[in-house]
């Protein structure tokens, strides 16, 4: 699977034998650390987890952190911090081994956290080739996913995203054709997104990062309700067979 990372300034001193992510994508540094993406400063005891292997650790007051885990296929790593927004990469047994930086962004008074947690949609019945198969953690909660948030009216005033820190597992044409998953005779229809009703994106890709624009003229002064749905396997015919994924960090952040 690949993965566009957004590289980041490092002001100190670093080999040039790690690698730097923020927001999904990856550079040349140092050794496993958690910075600020707009100081570039250590940021201490931060959490970072890999829910798949329920595995926990913290960064020291340097900011650095070992990742003592067995990390074989694709999976989703999370880094949590009060005052920070919700991040998440997805890593591999390769870009584990390496050093890590990881740069987390500050929050502002407008975002809002749909879920930090990571969740399984689908219907259970997932073939071994599937996008990500070996590291889905739980079992399905179902084919779709619904939340509600508020919005004031001064949050309207800017331009208003639904971000997906990670999600794996789609089996969509395109993820197959870019070798996302080993699926050779069938395919799905992409996870769909929807805003109080009304369909407003489609997801076709595995991967992390992805921003979803929230048409003004269907948000509301108030509550909001945002719904993602997985995708069918558009080669069965005989049942509907969903199309097993799983998220993680979901937030609305204004810009």
């Amino acid at each position: 699977m690949k993965f566009w990372i957004t590289l980041i300034l490092i002001l100190f001193s670093i080999p040039a034998n790690a690698t730097v992510m923020e927001g999904g994508v990856s550079k040349t540094g140092a050794v496993n650390m958690v910075v600020d993406s707009q100081t570039n400063m250590p940021v201490p005891n931060a959490k970072i987890s890999l829910p798949k292997q329920n595995f926990t650790t913290y960064t020291d007051d340097y900011g650095t952190f070992n990742l003592n885990a067995n990390i074989k296929d694709f999976t989703i790593m999370s880094v949590e911090k009060d005052g920070y927004r919700p991040f998440s990469i997805t890593v591999n047994e390769k870009t584990a081994s390496a050093p890590l930086i990881l740069g987390i962004e500050k929050s502002n008074v407008q975002d809002i956290v749909i879920s930090s947690e990571m969740f399984h949609l689908g219907d259970d019945n997932f073939s071994s080739a599937s996008a990500n198969s070996d590291e889905f953690k739980g079992k399905s909660i179902g084919p779709f996913y619904t939340k509600t948030f508020s919005l004031t009216a001064n949050t309207l005033k800017g331009t208003n995203y639904l971000i997906i820190g990670s999600i794996i597992g789609i089996d969509t044409l395109l993820a197959r054709s870019m070798r996302q998953n080993s699926i050779v005779n069938s395919f799905s229809s992409p996870p769909e997104v929807f805003l109080n009703g009304s369909k407003i994106a489609e997801i076709k890709l595995n991967g992390d990062g992805q921003k979803v624009k929230l048409p003004h003229n269907l948000i509301r002064n108030g509550e909001n309700e945002i719904t993602i749905k997985t995708g069918r396997n558009l080669k069965q015919t005989a049942y509907i067979d969903y199309d097993d994924i799983e998220l993680m960090n979901l937030s609305i952040q204004s810009e």
